[in-house]
């Protein structure tokens, strides 16, 4: 127990801390703790903010007794940190992360971007910048001229199923560099619709559910393709670190390189009829392809289009493409595709809670200069969290029987198998007898 003579110099201390040449500094740790009481919330820190020995200078005059999330941000702020309403009533401080705002931030983004455009001639001459604005911040061109030209694919021989076939495909994209694919095709006669499938960062793409999707639209009558994320699956054998800002540039161009090469090579593919679908980062890519590649006349994003959130991963917002057209959003780039066929699936579990009443609305808006309000679609789903689950597979099976008239009868995940990830991929001394 500590001697009455030491906790009075304590507060003698703490008080003399307190004036106009000090700066009113308190320690922040202290300073949240009274925020903590005063407004009866919790906080969490995450690992990378340290309050260790942080002094708060005017601490106490930050305080808006009226306001919790002001006396936040004049505190965070001063750090560059930000703070995230979690569940209860307890909040998350968090160092600042630039693709993230809060939904009023969002709201606000939307309203601004709503002044510059109230009928379709005016959205035309927004939208032409920023189809011009996003190519030159990505890089894509001086990236695609960097690529390898007239390279071969590497197939693997044609599994057939029920009802579909899978095949692998590997593409040489810069030297050394591949993309890694696979190709689901429907078993029917005649020309089929295509759909490029980005992944997004789900364990791989592998897994059960987009070996489920892929083959479920393609017995439905589709040819679909997936790949690799850069650093993912047999990417990672190639490359280093997936968070960099070259993912970004990447995995445009295996998206864009894929589908080259199946319009030069397929000749079972209806050109009419191309669609990009993904989900979460995948779901960023998706909105992007449709944006660089105007052949692509239908998108499906799951569980990504926000406009307080870009995508929390370099390669979503490596490359600075939000700030293009002197600043956008994911709603008004993934509106690009108007008045083309567009689905928004979206959850009450993350960042597209907000489709519903902020980005659905303002995309509708956008589809409404041409008359193609029916051509927009959002699946929302209150109740369920960020994944690709069964649900949100059938929004969009729903969506591509509707837009590509594809088989309904033929939506029986039952009816897929399950194939190993060795079945999957790439023989590696197929790569290297390439090489040779």
């Amino acid at each position: 127990m500590k001697p009455l003579s030491f906790i009075l110099l304590f507060f003698s201390l703490n008080a003399a801390s307190q004036t106009y040449e000090t700066h009113y500094a308190r320690p922040v740790h202290n300073v949240m703790q009274d925020v903590a009481k005063r407004f009866d919330v919790k906080f969490k820190f995450d690992a990378n903010v340290d309050t260790v020995g942080v002094m708060l200078p005017y601490a106490d005059f930050r305080v808006r007794p009226y306001s919790l999330e002001q006396t936040l941000d004049n505190i965070c702020k001063y750090y560059d940190w930000n703070w995230w309403k979690q569940s209860g009533n307890s909040y998350k401080i968090k160092l600042y992360e630039y693709p993230r705002r809060h939904e009023d931030e969002g709201q606000q983004m939307l309203e601004w971007l709503s002044q510059k455009y109230s009928n379709a001639e005016q959205w035309e001459q927004r939208r032409s910048v920023l189809f011009k604005e996003v190519r030159e911040r990505l890089e894509i061109d001086a990236f695609l001229d960097s690529c390898v030209k007239d390279v071969p694919a590497i197939l693997s021989k044609v599994k057939k199923l029920d009802g579909y076939s899978t095949q692998n495909i590997c593409l040489e994209l810069t030297p050394g560099q591949h993309v890694f694919g696979t190709i689901y095709t429907s078993l029917k006669k005649g020309k089929k619709p295509l759909i490029i499938c980005p992944d997004g960062h789900w364990p791989s793409r592998y897994r059960d559910d987009e070996q489920q999707r892929l083959a479920t639209l393609a017995r439905m009558g589709a040819i679909c393709v997936d790949f690799d994320l850069y650093g993912y699956g047999q990417s990672a054998d190639e490359v280093g670190d997936h968070h960099t800002a070259r993912a970004h540039i990447f995995q445009a161009a295996c998206g864009l390189k894929l589908l080259d090469w199946m319009l030069t090579n397929r000749k079972d593919i209806d050109t009419t009829r191309i669609a990009a679908n993904g989900g979460s980062g995948g779901g960023t890519h998706t909105v992007l392809l449709a944006l660089l590649d105007h052949r692509i006349t239908v998108s499906a994003p799951v569980v990504h289009v926000a406009s307080h959130f870009d995508g929390g991963c370099p390669c979503e917002s490596g490359m600075p493409v939000q700030l293009a057209g002197g600043g956008t959003c994911e709603a008004e780039l993934a509106a690009l595709i108007a008045p083309r066929p567009l689905l928004l699936v979206s959850d009450g579990g993350d960042w597209t809670s907000t489709t519903p009443e902020l980005e659905y609305p303002f995309i509708r808006r956008i589809f409404g200069f041409y008359h193609a309000e029916n051509n927009l679609r959002n699946v929302h789903l209150a109740d369920e969290r960020h994944d690709f689950g069964p649900n949100k597979r059938q929004a969009v099976y729903d969506f591509f029987a509707d837009v590509f008239q594809l088989d309904r009868t033929m939506i029986d995940e039952s009816k897929v198998t399950i194939q190993p990830a060795e079945a999957l991929t790439t023989r590696k001394q197929d790569i290297k007898t390439r090489r040779r």
